[in-house]
């Protein structure tokens, strides 16, 4: 029947309602109207409930007050008698509903001579808003309203039912008689009270789920409208939201999470708003609705507060105005400091908010969320993990974000404090406990069990972010803030260590503190298990903004703790041992002396606590430190082979250098360049390869008496390279000739190549002494005998060779004996000086040994003594020490 008779009958009330001004006529009509609504509405016929609706708002003439009669005045309440009445069954149509109350109140405001909602949320027409303030009532109205308000006069004027505002935007003014008409119409608004608008929305307490929800969607859209009109914008609908939303707060949650989702984006898109005026007032409304909210005591295991906040989250994070984000800072802390013991699971939003604003471009407002966080850790932090453990990692996330701030070093300095706090919090395990009372009355008994068991895993979860977060502040670029993120890392790892299983510590060294290290560490695939990693050299920049301090004190943090734990963390020395030699083979300046001091006090603490394996490590590690920066330093050499120096060829005349002119001309610029860069890598090499040496000499001070032949083998093998590599750079005599002229151009003093080979040989001579004399049973299994005696032979060679003189071997048999001696440069002078004291050591070995040994390896040592004898450059010392030994050795031999 309602099909069939719905087109006539809104005909017939329309058109009669329309005509004719007779009350008993028009009265019929408007009850015709509310029963058709409602049988339409209750039957869910949308179309024809919507059409009924619409023309009942039109009807009433609200949207051109100065036409509006009492019948329109009628249909005005006959609107409101269908929001109490049907308001279960209106869905989407009660956006014209809410419309017309929208207009009611806004004339209603301009008959009392109230400011408009204008004068807040916009700066413009200011004298024409002061006016209006001034105004008071019909008769100022009368008087001044025309001309000088547009606002009034697009009311006055009246427009389409549709139009976003009032009344049109035509311009233009009004007729004496329009004005009069609409304040005769606005005195008969006055039968429609505050009451019964209020009512309505009071009302919507009583509305059914599904109404209510249409209720709310069809108000945000109304509120939208109101709020971007672009000539009289209004809050009318904004105020009824929290109003309605206060009003409904005790639905069940399924409910009230729906009506939340509309409220929610409705408080985004609005608080994102272009116009700053209504963003602010819209999230001012919006903190009068959290604090309420805040007012209630959250249920157990229900996050409304959680959802409430989350316009704010999401406003902060992508507002681009200042002012708002401070507004929201503002506005959170006050919520938070007022309401603290309310504060359930409103936390995580609280952090995400403060994190926000730790990263925000503008000092003030992180300082200002800075001031909030630093109140709430010192002084409420018991409540953060009062409901929810999982808002501890929260609360450390937003205190490493401001540990980050570029601002002010003193927030950062500050959160790193807090953070060590929180690690302290942590370790009392109250986390923990509050967390089971929390799950024991949310879980099964049967669960119970398996919850239990898993709770030292559980809290080992939570150290991971504040751990990773520390560790991450050790490449920041201000020293102050990399030093003590690392200090407060290493403390709370040493203090708190005991809590931690050997899983969670090899976690924490592969996760934590090896990263640290990564831009110098020597090899990261001896600690991960054997897979190599291609990052392992990425952080080089990051490694080289660390200042000689940052690296002592990182060394010194990481060597107490390996020795506090040493017993549970023995499977992370080698990963230790190779950040220590990379330190020594770091070009960075000081990093390699605080590598060696690190190391040796590493193996001093550790003392006897070593098992032979791991010194082996240790020893390993020294060893592949040298062999591997051996290549690199070959390829770069050979690069001298591509510059041609005038004046010296490849002949291995014994030009003195120092005795010639040198001038720039033989180098072009990029030589200079190229030989400037090779001389300082050749001594950064240099440098590198003799502190490994002393690393390894003091190092068997403290070992040697314990030492095994596999790490004896590997001692062995370490310095015959090392000195086999330094005595092929002196040979290369070519490559000296053209150093020493580049530096004296330059002015550099040249790479200590000899000192380089003297070190090396004098080094693995005293080590094969000190086996030989201290460890019998090591000399038996190993031949150090014949080691010693070829070092010594490759020591007088390398002498002989230096003097000029030519070799028994080498002389033929009919060659004539010279009568003359060949002078030698000065350079030459200097260098067989320096060797002196070598080959001093040397023959003081030959002598020393015992006449059995020595007879056995006569036949190799007495031509290169012969040749000694023969040589005219050889110091004194050296023809003392010869003399000793033909005396005590050679003679009794010779006597026999």
């Amino acid at each position: 029947m309602a099909e069939v008779c719905w087109g006539p009958m809104l005909a017939a009330f329309s058109v009669t309602l329309d005509q004719s001004d007779d009350r008993l006529a028009t009265s019929h009509c408007l009850l015709g109207f509310r029963y058709a609504v409602h049988v339409t509405a209750v039957m869910g016929m949308q179309t024809q409930r919507d059409a009924f609706v619409t023309s009942m708002a039109k009807f009433t003439y609200l949207h051109c007050a100065a036409d509006m009669k009492q019948k329109n005045v009628d249909a005005v309440k006959a609107i409101i008698s269908i929001a109490i009445e049907d308001g279960n069954f209106l869905q989407e149509a009660w956006e014209h509903i809410l419309t017309c109350l929208s207009r009611i109140e806004h004339l209603q405001l301009l008959g009392e001579g109230a400011p408009t909602d204008a004068s807040i949320l916009t700066g413009t027409n200011v004298e024409t808003e002061e006016k209006i303030s001034k105004s008071m009532g019909f008769p100022a109205l009368k008087k001044k309203g025309t001309l000088q308000n547009p606002a009034m006069v697009a009311v006055v004027r009246g427009g389409s039912y549709d139009s976003t505002s009032t009344g049109g935007n035509t311009p233009g003014l009004v007729t004496p008689e329009q004005i009069n008409n609409f304040i005769s119409n606005l005195n008969l608004l006055d039968q429609i009270g505050n009451f019964e608008l209020n009512h309505v929305f009071a009302h919507s307490q009583r509305l059914n789920s599904e109404a209510i929800v249409a209720f709310v969607k069809a108000l945000c859209k109304v509120a939208i409208s109101e709020l971007q009109s672009p000539t009289d914008p209004r809050v009318f609908s904004l105020t009824k939201i929290v109003e309605i939303a206060h009003y409904n707060m005790n639905r069940i949650r399924l409910v009230w999470s729906r009506i939340w989702n509309v409220l929610s984006d409705f408080f985004v898109s609005v608080g994102l708003s272009e116009n700053l005026s209504v963003a602010i007032f819209v999230m001012d409304s919006l903190r009068q609705l959290a604090m309420k909210f805040l007012e209630r005591e959250e249920l157990a295991n229900y996050n409304f507060q959680n959802e409430f906040l989350r316009p704010f989250v999401i406003v902060m994070q992508k507002s681009s105005s200042g002012e708002i984000r401070e507004l929201i800072i503002r506005c959170i802390s006050q919520m938070v400091l007022s309401r603290v013991s309310n504060v359930k699971s409103g936390w995580k939003s609280v952090f995400m908010i403060f994190t926000a604003a730790a990263a925000d471009e503008r000092k003030n407002i992180v300082l200002l969320a800075f001031e909030t966080m630093e109140k709430i850790v010192r002084e409420y932090f018991p409540y953060i993990t009062e409901t929810e453990i999982l808002t501890f990692t929260d609360c450390v996330k937003c205190l490493i974000t401001f540990t980050t701030s570029r601002f002010n070093s003193d927030v950062s300095l500050n959160a790193i404090a807090f953070l060590r706090f929180c690690a302290v919090k942590l370790a009392e395990g109250g986390l923990v406990s509050n967390n089971k009372s929390v799950v024991d009355d949310s879980i099964p008994e049967v669960n119970k069990a398996v919850d239990t068991s898993s709770d030292k895993d559980d809290s080992m979860s939570f150290w991971v972010p504040l751990l990773t977060g520390l560790s991450k502040l050790a490449s920041d670029p201000r020293s102050a803030i990399r030093k003590s993120s690392l200090e407060v890392l290493f403390n709370i790892l040493k203090d708190h260590g005991h809590l931690f299983s050997c899983q969670f510590w090899s976690d924490v060294f592969t996760s934590v503190v090896f990263p640290i290290f990564d831009s110098v560490s020597d090899k990261r695939d001896t600690r991960r298990d054997g897979q190599n990693s291609p990052t392992s050299r990425s952080s080089n920049a990051e490694g080289s903004a660390w200042d000689s301090e940052t690296f002592a004190v990182a060394a010194e943090c990481l060597i107490d703790l390996i020795v506090s734990f040493f017993d549970v963390l023995r499977s992370q020395l080698p990963g230790v041992v190779s950040i220590l030699t990379g330190f020594i083979r770091s070009p960075v300046q000081g990093l390699a002396s605080t590598g060696y001091a690190a190391l040796v006090r590493l193996v001093d603490d550790l003392g006897s606590r070593l098992s032979e394996n791991e010194w082996r490590q240790i020893f390993l590690a020294l060893k592949e430190a040298t062999t591997s920066a051996t290549p690199g330093v070959r390829k770069v050499l050979k690069s001298m082979d591509n510059i041609d120096v005038p004046g010296i060829s490849q002949s291995y005349n014994d030009m003195d250098m120092s005795d010639h002119e040198l001038t720039n001309d033989d180098f072009e610029d990029d030589n200079l360049q190229t030989a400037a860069y090779i001389v300082s890598r050749l001594k950064s090499h240099i440098s590198m390869q003799l502190l490994i040496i002393q690393v390894t000499t003091d190092l068997l001070k403290m070992h040697l008496q314990s030492l095994s032949v596999a790490n004896t083998s590997i001692i062995l093998e370490l310095f015959s390279s090392i000195a086999s590599h330094a005595h092929e750079l002196n040979s290369e005599t070519l490559l000296q000739k053209k150093l020493q002229k580049a530096c004296s151009i330059l002015g550099l003093t040249p790479p200590p190549m000899v000192h380089f080979e003297n070190e090396s040989h004098q080094n693995y001579l005293n080590f094969l002494q000190n086996i030989l004399a201290n460890n019998p049973s090591l000399c038996k299994e190993i031949n150090v005998e014949a080691e010693l005696i070829t070092a010594c032979i490759k020591i007088l060679q390398i002498y002989v060779s230096c003097t000029g003189s030519i070799s028994a071997q080498q002389r033929l048999v009919d060659q004539p004996v010279p009568h003359w001696i060949l002078p030698l440069g000065s350079a030459k002078k200097e260098e067989l000086a320096t060797r002196t004291s070598l080959v001093v050591s040397a023959l003081r070995v030959l002598s020393g040994l015992e006449n059995d040994s020595f007879k056995r390896y006569v036949s190799q040592i007495f031509p290169l003594l012969v040749d000694l004898v023969r040589s005219e450059h050889s110091s004194g010392e050296v023809q003392r020490v010869l003399s000793y030994l033909f005396q005590s050795c050679i003679g009794p031999i010779v006597m026999e």
